[in-house]
C-alpha cells in the first residue's frame, strides 16, 4: 500500500513546516494513504498537481508562501484532526493547444487561467471565438485573460475580471487593459465549449500565451477548453473552505 507523501516547496519555511509534520504523523500508520501533502504557495501546489495529474490522489495543501489561495494554514495543534477530516472539491484544468507562427503545436494545462499577452511594445490585435460564436472582431489590447472558477480570484481579479463560484460550470474572459473596444469588460461563458483565440496581426503584433506560469511566445492561435477527464481532488479544512475563500473575496469586491 502506498504511504502518505509530504512534498515541499525547498525554501526554510516549507522545510520547517515538514520537519514538524513529519515529526507529528506517524506515516506508517496515518490512514488516508491517497492522500499527498504539498507545503510551499500556490505556484508549488499549481506545479504539483500537474506533475501528479494522472495519480488519483487526494492534495492537501499548506501555505508556506505569501496568498495561499489554495492552501491551508498550518496548525500543528490541530492538524492531525484537519487532516481527518477535511472538505474536498474537485476541479479540472484547462487545456491550452497553441499553434505558433513556425506551424507547431504546444499542449498544455492551467489550473488558473490561460493569459495572451503582448510580446513587444506594440498591442496585441486579437479575435475570440466561443464555440461558433463570434465574442469580439478585434481587441486590441494588452491580451485577454481566461479563468477558471479556481483562478478567478488570481490574475483575474486583478484585470477587474468576476469572481466565479466553483460550481458555476462557468469561465471568465477579462480583457487586459483593452484599447478598443476601450469599454469592453469581457465576458462569462459555459465551460461546456472552447474558446479560440487569433492573433489577428502575428507579423507586427505577436503575442504569447501563458497556462499558468508556463509561456509559449510566437502564439498564432490558441485554443482553451476544460478537460474534464483530469480532476484534482484538493482537500480544505472544514473552517476554510475553497468555496469559502471565494465568496469571501466576492463580498470583498462588491464592498469594494
Amino acid at each position: 500500500m502506498t504511504k502518505l507523501q509530504i512534498i515541499s516547496d525547498r525554501n526554510k519555511k516549507s522545510l520547517k513546516i515538514k520537519n514538524l509534520l513529519t515529526k507529528k504523523i506517524n506515516i506508517d500508520l496515518f490512514k488516508q494513504n491517497n492522500l499527498i501533502i504539498v507545503i510551499g504557495g500556490d505556484g508549488f501546489m499549481l506545479e504539483t498537481l500537474k506533475k501528479n495529474k494522472n495519480l488519483k490522489k487526494n492534495f492537501y495543501g499548506i501555505n508556506s508562501g505569501n496568498y495561499g489561495f489554495l492552501m491551508n494554514k498550518f496548525s500543528s495543534k490541530n492538524i492531525i484532526k484537519n487532516l481527518s477530516r477535511p472538505n474536498m472539491i474537485s476541479i479540472s484544468p484547462l487545456e491550452m493547444i497553441i499553434k505558433t507562427n513556425n506551424n507547431q503545436t504546444k499542449k498544455f494545462l492551467a489550473i488558473n487561467e490561460v493569459s495572451v499577452l503582448r510580446q513587444s511594445r506594440q498591442a496585441a490585435s486579437l479575435s475570440i471565438k466561443h464555440g461558433s460564436k463570434q465574442i469580439i472582431k478585434n481587441l486590441v489590447a494588452d491580451g485577454v485573460l481566461v479563468s477558471t472558477p479556481a483562478g478567478s480570484t488570481a490574475y483575474n481579479l486583478s484585470v477587474y475580471g468576476p469572481i466565479l463560484s466553483l460550481n458555476s460550470k462557468k469561465l471568465s474572459i477579462a480583457p487586459i487593459s483593452p484599447f478598443r473596444p476601450r469599454r469592453w469588460r469581457g465576458k462569462i461563458v459555459s465551460d461546456k465549449m472552447k474558446i479560440i483565440i487569433t492573433n489577428l496581426n502575428p507579423a507586427k503584433r505577436p503575442i504569447s500565451a501563458v497556462a499558468d506560469n508556463l509561456e509559449v511566445r510566437n502564439a498564432k492561435s490558441i485554443v482553451v477548453k476544460t478537460n474534464n477527464k483530469i480532476k484534482f481532488n484538493l482537500l480544505y479544512d472544514k473552517s476554510r473552505s475553497l468555496q469559502k475563500k471565494i465568496k469571501i473575496e466576492q463580498l470583498r469586491k462588491e464592498t469594494s
